[in-house]
């Protein structure tokens, strides 16, 4: 059950946000490209790593956030399979800061009935992270509440791969069923959740990075100038405000407009 009293202090911008928040239209899943760690540090004549150690809280803000919001789904984008190239000591900080980060939000997740899931091919990542992604895998694994996503090791394109992969090796074993766009469905990582209804990106770059092709196909895309180590939860308020106010048609047109169209017809005709 959505918490919309813990979400803000009385009187704050944050508060006066949520109370414009119509909790009937929230969107079930939304997916975050969490950018500008780097250039948070450059601004700050500090390593870029830093910027990775600052994103944690932003992390840890939205997750609370989105939770007590009542989504359904939450999908942060950690670490690409394009991230390897990298720096080294860039990428060995980023696996520490994973591993630190899913051992100590382990409770948490618990106790706020977050049910943590990975997306991509993250049992190629060193041992000692899959043994912690695992140990909170299975530790979350009865919860009932928003389903949190991490990206890890991950690839759009891999992901349709990896689907095509499996469908073949099932009807290679004799478990066959139409290809169609229900059945890719539950071959992706993603396989049982809703798509994402609003994809997110900081730092005010316009691209989706290879991040969940298949599932963003009819998403609401909002674009803040803000970098990740920056955004709280007023910027996913923000967010989710735009989102409600906007018209999804899903490639129609709305009730009004095809009124209006027909009524154009009917007008033409009678000129001539």
């Amino acid at each position: 059950m959505a918490e919309f009293s813990k979400l803000a202090e009385p009187g704050s911008p944050e508060e006066l946000l949520v109370r414009r928040i119509d909790r009937t239209r929230l969107p079930r899943h939304v997916a975050i490209i969490m950018d500008g760690n780097g250039r948070w540090a450059k601004s700050r004549s500090l390593p870029r790593v830093e910027g990775h150690r600052a994103g944690v809280a932003a992390v840890r803000d939205t997750v609370e956030s989105a939770a007590r919001l009542g989504l359904e789904v939450l999908t942060l984008y950690a670490f690409s399979v394009e991230n390897w190239k990298r720096p080294r000591f860039e990428v060995w900080t980023l696996m520490n800061l994973l591993k630190e980060y899913v051992r100590k939000e382990r409770e948490a997740l618990v106790e706020n009935d977050i049910r943590f899931n990975v997306l991509g091919r993250w049992r190629e990542l060193d041992p000692s992270v899959v043994k912690e992604i695992e140990t909170t895998l299975e530790a979350t694994k009865g919860c009932q509440g928003m389903s949190f996503n991490i990206a890890l090791n991950y690839s759009g394109r891999c992901e349709i791969v990896d689907a095509c992969r499996r469908i073949v090796s099932d009807w290679a074993a004799g478990k066959r069923a139409d290809i169609d766009e229900e059945t890719i469905g539950r071959y992706l990582y993603t396989s049982g959740q809703a798509d994402p209804d609003l994809l997110i990106r900081t730092s005010g770059e316009l691209r989706v990075s290879n991040f969940l092709l298949w599932q963003i196909a009819y998403a609401e895309i909002w674009v803040t100038q803000t970098l990740w180590p920056e955004f709280r939860r007023k910027d996913l308020f923000d967010a989710i405000l735009a989102f409600q106010g906007r018209e999804r048609r899903y490639g129609g047109v709305t009730q009004t407009e095809n009124a209006d169209f027909f009524h154009s017809g009917q007008s033409g005709q009678s000129r001539h």
